[in-house]
């Protein structure tokens, strides 16, 4: 029988809120809790060849793909199909993972049968959850009683990417859009469209954005188009990253520099006029998921289409290679 682990493909990633696990969500419905601290600060004498692998691994819903993850202080977030559910995180890191705490059902307004939560983005006081469906829509619920506040209506294919910053949420999607809502007043009041650009199209790949982030004072966004940084209030494309890739899935700011990836050999780490800092090798062919942690120590990890997640604890090369099997 086909071992369904060795093709596996990770499209989720998050961090418990004190640091020490790494969690991940694969197509099959499984979630994989890596301990860390075992992992970066091995003991010698305790060393085994199973020391990378996770340290348990859930099955949430074989039928249902782990979409999105983000966390809060007492919850891992899931967003499957159809669904966001939340756990307590002492559950998530214990050998046996017991029923969600609560859960949201997604108030689909179409008659499809699987709407996947494809990403998910948390206010910074961890009270409103955005979340971006494969129904076109951005839904908006408040956590402390798991109500729809706000639905924000525009896109007119599934939304791959959502992300805010200052009281703006930037979305994007298949439909080519990248969106910007207002949160106060859950409107929008502007959008681009890159593959009408000529700087960045790319036709032979598609119109399709899959991932746009927002900056004080720019956005970078790529998919089918090439990857790009764009001036937040004139809405000009200011650099067109030379880098090589088949599409972009992952992009965000750090530091005064644009990290990105997505199908490609490497993860770029870029300055705003486009000028490549690091090039990271990666284990996937395409990268789905990137998570930075900065608080405690510094850690990237970079997952994909394979088994092997790729672990950073510095910014300029691959040192650890987890195994979700």
């Amino acid at each position: 029988m086909l071992n369904k682990m060795l093709y596996n493909t990770v499209l989720s990633q998050t961090l418990s809120p004190c640091g020490k696990y790494l969690v991940a969500g694969n197509i099959y419905g499984d979630l994989a809790v890596f301990d860390l601290d075992r992992i970066l600060n091995p003991v010698l004498e305790l060393l085994s060849v199973e020391y990378n692998k996770p340290k348990h691994i859930h099955s949430i819903d074989s039928k249902k793909q782990i979409c999105s993850l983000v966390s809060t202080e007492k919850f891992l977030i899931i967003g499957t199909v159809n669904e966001i559910c939340g756990w307590d995180w002492k559950a998530v890191v214990s050998v046996k993972l017991s029923k969600p705490v609560w859960s949201i059902k997604i108030p689909s307004q179409t008659f499809l049968d699987y709407n996947d939560v494809n990403c998910m983005w948390l206010s910074q006081d961890s009270e409103k959850l955005y979340a971006g469906c494969g129904d076109n829509n951005v839904y908006v619920f408040n956590l402390e009683d798991g109500s729809l506040i706000s639905t924000y209506k525009g896109h007119n294919n599934f939304i791959h990417s959502i992300h805010g910053k200052n009281q703006q949420i930037i979305s994007a999607g298949e439909d080519g859009l990248v969106m910007l809502w207002d949160t106060r007043s859950g409107k929008s009041h502007n959008k681009l469209e890159p593959h009408t650009n000529n700087k960045v199209s790319r036709p032979d790949i598609g119109k399709w954005i899959g991932s746009a982030a927002l900056g004080d004072d720019w956005i970078v966004c790529g998919g089918g188009p090439r990857l790009s940084l764009w001036h937040l209030r004139s809405l000009d494309a200011v650099t067109v990253f030379d880098i090589p890739d088949n599409g972009i899935h992952v992009s965000f700011f750090h530091d005064d520099c644009v990290f990105a990836g997505g199908t490609s050999k490497h993860f770029y780490q870029m300055s705003y006029s486009g000028e490549v800092r690091v090039e990271l090798p990666v284990s996937a062919t395409t990268i789905y998921s990137a998570v930075l942690r900065t608080k405690y120590s510094t850690l990237l990890s970079l997952a994909g289409s394979s088994p092997e997640i790729d672990l950073c604890t510095s910014l300029n090369y691959k040192d650890q290679v987890l195994h979700f099997r």
